[in-house]
């Protein structure tokens, strides 16, 4: 799997159907990978990216977001037909993630500012090179190699 670039908004013209299949071809996952993550039947996924969907509810949205690791806003953009900058990168909480793990649906909405479980501040770029981040496939910044996380201190109480 790759990460995804600043290339991962909609494109003028590009249906649903070819947007999503640009996305899952680029993370290099399979029709079925992404209709498991997006909590979808794989058929209903296929429908999709034949064009033969043309709107989404809020729950395949939502799915398909943290499937394709992109904000719910490109999918709500490529359904109405209308362009979108790329101005932000995948946010998550510095506190909850998980690494290695697709950020938290939640987390992708625009408005998204704190983790709705711990309240800490979400990330969307590097604490040390301030590039956006585009995909939480690894711990580390792929820029400047600081982890996204500040490690867990481990600590001993001594009994006394």
């Amino acid at each position: 799997m790759q990460r995804l670039e600043s290339g991962s908004a909609p494109q003028a013209g590009e249906s649903l159907g070819d947007y999503v299949c640009r996305l899952r071809t680029t993370l290099g996952l399979s029709q079925k990978e992404v209709a498991i993550k997006a909590g979808v039947h794989a058929q209903s996924y296929g429908k999709l990216e034949r064009n033969k969907t043309s709107s989404l509810n809020r729950k395949t949205k939502q799915g398909l977001a943290a499937a394709l690791q992109v904000p719910s806003d490109y999918l709500d953009a490529v359904c109405r037909g209308t362009l979108i900058s790329p101005n932000q990168g995948i946010r998550f909480c510095p506190q909850c993630w998980q690494p290695g793990t697709p950020p938290d649906s939640i987390w992708l909405h625009s408005r998204a500012q704190y983790c709705y479980v711990c309240g800490t501040q979400l990330r969307e770029r590097c604490v040390s090179c301030d590039e956006q981040i585009t995909s939480l496939k690894h711990r580390f910044c792929p820029y400047c190699g600081t982890a996204y996380q500040a490690p867990k201190s481990l600590h001993v109480e001594k009994e006394s």
